[in-house]
């Protein structure tokens, strides 16, 4: 085991105030009682997990800005196996001016745990949640045998990124296997979020009269996606297949779909390491060529429908990247994420 010092610096602001971890109920109660211009607000208990080195200050970053958004007690982790048995915890308040007066504060705990710590990050988690909320867990990276089935039966959202997995297929099986006893579980993919302006972009272009004509004989699906984000690219396909009611069909190399009225749908996916997660969604017809684009750094995404000598242009909102702006949009829109449910099988069918 290694027994290099904690990355952790004796003196660490970000993190806010360190203290034994027997101690935080009573050092939270007298954070609040020193200041009586505070309010402890709270709609959620939000945990970040992560066993990336140094991810504790970047996270307490993440939940300052999120706080002026969406009250919580947000409970950071970071875990460092390779390391000899220890444990060190900090408590912080993030505070934020309601009407220019009265400060609005959220509470931040978070720990530092080293060696194997599949029982105790458990029972450390646990034991500092507010049992009055909902939990909602950011698990960040890899799946490790942390998440267990006792873990995961407690959780009530569950925020991923299977485009950062190196066997997606593999993690939804340890996820399914563990989340058997917990149906109301709510899982909220970084991935599919990634892809939202996408399928609203594609799905608006199809007012248009002359899209709708041609909808009928789409032949060809062209996506392209940057090679880190393959997951966004087959997540797409699967919404448009499962949308669509396409049918699979293994009349042509690689993924490709029978419409009801008998069209053949061949797949392009093109992977572009200078491209944005996405940049690129191209439906062609017979009739007509329905697409939208993204370049990096444009503010907007580009939508066009083309038939002959009819060209309609528009733009709308371009997807946020950054995985703060992802979970920002996850807590905002909330709800059960029904159409990810409903694509899900599809697109773990493709993985496999």
């Amino acid at each position: 085991m290694s027994t290099l010092p904690s990355p952790i610096p004796d003196f660490c602001p970000e993190l806010g105030i360190e203290i034994p971890v027997s101690d935080i109920d009573k050092e939270l109660r007298k954070l609040w009682e020193q200041d009586e211009a505070s309010t402890n607000a709270s709609l959620m208990n939000l945990v970040v997990f992560s066993e990336k080195p140094n991810s504790l200050i970047e996270n307490s970053g993440i939940i300052r800005e999120l706080t002026r958004e969406h009250a919580c007690r947000a409970i950071l982790v970071e875990i460092d196996s390779a390391a000899e048995p220890h444990i060190r915890a900090w408590i912080t308040a993030h505070c934020h001016l309601a009407e220019g007066k009265k400060s609005v504060c959220c509470e931040q705990i978070s720990f530092y745990l080293t060696g194997r710590v599949t029982g105790r990050f458990r029972n450390t988690v646990f034991a500092h949640l507010n049992s009055d909320l909902p939990l909602v867990f950011w698990w960040q990276g890899e799946l490790s045998d942390i998440l267990t089935e006792r873990l995961v039966s407690v959780i009530d959202r569950l925020i991923i990124d299977s485009s950062s997995w190196a066997n997606p297929a593999a993690s939804f099986r340890m996820i399914e296997e563990n989340s058997q006893f917990n149906d109301d579980l709510i899982i909220q993919d970084h991935a599919w979020t990634r892809s939202f302006q996408f399928r609203i972009g594609i799905a608006s272009l199809f007012d248009d009269p002359t899209a709708k004509t041609a909808l009928p004989g789409i032949h060809m699906v062209e996506i392209t996606y940057h090679p880190d984000h393959r997951n966004s690219a087959l997540q797409i396909l699967a919404w448009l297949a499962t949308q669509a009611k396409w049918n699979d069909c293994e009349c042509a190399d690689g993924f490709a779909y029978r419409s009801n009225s008998g069209v053949v749908i061949s797949t392009i996916l093109r992977a572009d390491p200078a491209s944005a997660p996405l940049s690129s969604l191209v439906l062609r017809a017979e009739a007509a060529t329905v697409q939208v684009t993204y370049e990096i750094g444009a503010s907007h995404l580009q939508k066009q429908v083309e038939a002959g000598s009819y060209k309609a242009t528009s733009l709308s909102p371009a997807d946020p990247t950054s995985p703060a702006e992802l979970v920002g949009l996850q807590l905002a829109r909330g709800g059960k994420n029904s159409l990810y449910q409903k694509i899900l099988p599809r697109f773990r069918a493709m993985l496999d």
